[in-house]
């Protein structure tokens, strides 16, 4: 009787630390487990807001533009972007004596608003005109983004030539030419389009893949000059 008590002990003792060992062990891997997951959501995080931005509205006012996409461009001092369609790609250089406008469409690029637009108006010998779409996606992420307009910031010494990387507007109730921040037109032709300047902000130039323009304005449009063939794009930063 006493070696069966001594036997029961012993077995007793050998499943409490068998337990033991196994709570901690448990322990240890939920504690990584959380780790693994407050790392991943940390990744996400970084991923779609970058340094310099901030989540929803990104612009809350118009009267809060200036300070912000000031502070942004200061932050973010990129100026060379890059076009990925189905025709090739193309580079663009924005200049940085447009601060709001380069700001705003660096701003627009990290957080990946291009990717989900096309160029939606081909106008033959004229331009071709990007950032829209006509889905409830492109909506959403504007509404996203924010509600405001761009003051026009056109410079002298910047014509609309072949190549020029310009701001489109709206037309109405607009005798200030503010410049609408999620639209870009590239003037195609030789000749140039010169009766715009100083009604649209010239912040940019095509510095590689004019080529890829001239593929996409000869493409057939509808009676709205909106392609027949989608030309979606992906932008990314260079530099």
């Amino acid at each position: 009787m006493r070696r069966f008590y001594i036997l029961f002990l012993i077995v007793l003792s050998y499943s409490c630390q068998d337990t033991k060992t196994t709570k901690k062990t448990t322990t240890q891997e939920t504690k990584k487990e959380v780790q693994i997951a407050q790392k991943d959501t940390l990744d996400k995080k970084e991923k779609t807001y970058p340094k310099g931005t901030r989540q929803n509205p990104m612009i809350g006012s118009q009267a809060e533009l200036k300070p912000f996409l000031t502070q942004y461009g200061k932050e973010n001092p990129e100026t060379k972007v890059r076009f990925e369609t189905r025709f090739g790609n193309f580079e663009v250089e924005l200049f940085r004596d447009t601060p709001l406008h380069r700001a705003n469409f660096i701003m627009l690029v990290k957080n990946e608003y291009f990717n989900t637009t096309q160029f939606h108006r081909v106008s033959p010998n004229f331009v071709v005109q990007g950032g829209n779409n006509d889905t409830q996606t492109t909506s959403i992420n504007r509404a996203r983004m924010g509600n405001y307009l761009l003051p026009n910031e056109a410079k002298s010494k910047y014509k609309h030539i072949r190549g020029a990387f310009s701001s489109a507007k709206y037309t109405e109730q607009n005798i200030s030419n503010a410049s609408a921040p999620f639209e870009f037109f590239i003037v195609q032709p030789q000749r140039g389009a010169h009766h715009l300047n100083g009604d649209h902000t010239v912040f940019g130039r095509v510095t590689r893949g004019m080529n890829v323009i001239d593929k996409i304005n000869q493409l057939e449009v509808d009676g709205s000059e909106w392609p027949l063939e989608n030309v979606y794009m992906k932008v990314e930063i260079i530099e």
